[in-house]
């Protein structure tokens, strides 16, 4: 059987190193993309491949393809968890910060899609998964969360970008899904008070934070083929904290 690869961004921690290991585990080919080094789990050296680079330049992007595709000769899933957070509000960011994040958080997911469907196209398909969030719920409305217009703003956009993605990649045989985390016990919630952490505890219907490996699970479900029948949605992973 031949071995799947896949590429995963953000994958230095939190929900991308999660998904990364998952995948390793599984016995998948991994590309771990991230602006910080990352390195290989314990015996998965043949088939792990570390990339440090900018989601948000096009050049860093079309590199990871390239570069995976020498190392692995194939290229099947996407996972796109690459982010930043933000939690400046209306009255303190400024042009350049807001700017930053949309860069990232959504010409970042693009280019990432593009220049893997660039490959994907001649090559058999292949499947995407794109990162919500919490704070902006499947229907585009206001959900929970601590980011501020930046942030949320961002991860609105990757509702549309998911369904446009979808639609254009579906006659290339590629699929794009996104997965849409609540609060997860990540470097990004971190900083949370004890207050903060409880008070998001009690916004979920099993009382407590999720993990990156829960949220990991649903993303590799959706790359999987498992889900061959699913093409542009947004699942929410979030304990129950909101139903969309």
């Amino acid at each position: 059987m031949t071995t799947r690869t896949a590429i995963v961004t953000g994958a230095a921690s939190g929900i991308g190193r999660a998904a990364a290991t998952l995948l390793l585990e599984a016995g998948w080919n991994v590309c771990a993309f991230d602006r910080d080094p990352v390195t290989a789990p314990k015996g998965t050296d043949k088939r792990f491949l570390g990339r440090a680079g900018d989601v948000s330049d096009v050049d860093d992007c079309e590199g990871t393809v390239a570069e995976t595709v020498i190392r692995f000769g194939r290229l099947d899933a996407l996972l796109h968890f690459a982010a930043l957070h933000d939690t400046g509000t209306w009255d303190e960011l400024d042009r350049r910060t807001f700017n930053r994040v949309l860069s990232v958080n959504v010409t970042g997911a693009f280019l990432m899609a593009q220049a893997a469907a660039n490959w994907m196209k001649d090559h058999d398909g292949g499947a995407m998964v794109l990162t919500g969030s919490g704070s902006i719920n499947v229907s585009g409305l206001g959900g929970h969360g601590r980011g501020g217009p930046a942030y949320v703003t961002s991860k609105a956009a990757i509702i549309g970008l998911t369904r446009s993605l979808a639609r254009s990649f579906g006659p290339l045989g590629i699929r794009v899904n996104a997965v849409s985390p609540g609060a997860t016990d990540t470097a990004m919630t971190a900083s949370y008070s004890d207050d903060a952490k409880t008070k998001v505890a009690e916004r979920t219907l099993v009382g407590r934070m999720g993990t990156p490996e829960e949220i990991a699970r649903v993303a590799i479900f959706l790359a999987s083929d498992d889900a061959a029948y699913m093409t542009g949605e947004i699942v929410n992973v979030n304990g129950g904290g909101s139903f969309g």
